[in-house]
């Protein structure tokens, strides 16, 4: 039911089409979107599913597969590789025990990589959901993710 409250929220023209999936990715407990989503959006933009779906699939903010409560965004860009991004990704990825798009077995967890998140002047940087968190070191990864463990 959720989805019809959404995508009434916007007017439906294709130029709502990005927030219109934002909104029900957000709003789905495993953090993508589903066909249902995608369906929904593609009848009531009066476009095909595969228009819809092309979309979904480009934008690297969107998943198509289910995701952890907590969404970790390392940064991969020159700043922050040359700051050491790629020995904190071997750190995470031992860490959490998942590859790069993996999900933690107890679903806390999703690892993803991004090519900037425009905090080079604190490199290396990675989001978590909606948070930044700079001049990352092993064992700040780790009071983060401890913390985060706890308020799950």
């Amino acid at each position: 039911m959720y989805r019809e409250q959404i995508i009434k929220k916007f007017n439906p023209t294709l130029d709502n089409i990005l927030y219109i999936l934002h909104d029900l990715q957000d709003n789905n407990p495993e953090h993508y979107l589903a066909k249902q989503d995608i369906r929904i959006c593609a009848d009531y933009l009066k476009v095909p599913y595969s228009y819809v779906q092309s979309v979904a699939s480009f934008y690297t903010m969107f998943s198509l597969k289910p995701r952890g409560r907590n969404i970790i965004r390392l940064c991969d860009s020159p700043p922050c590789h040359l700051m050491g991004s790629q020995s904190l990704l071997d750190y995470l990825k031992k860490a959490l025990k998942v590859n790069v798009g993996g999900t933690t077995e107890d679903k806390a967890f999703t690892l993803e990589l991004t090519s900037c998140l425009g905090a080079c002047g604190v490199a290396p940087v990675m989001m978590i959901n909606e948070e930044m968190f700079g001049n990352l070191t092993p064992a700040a990864v780790d009071a983060i993710l401890d913390k985060r463990r706890k308020e799950l």
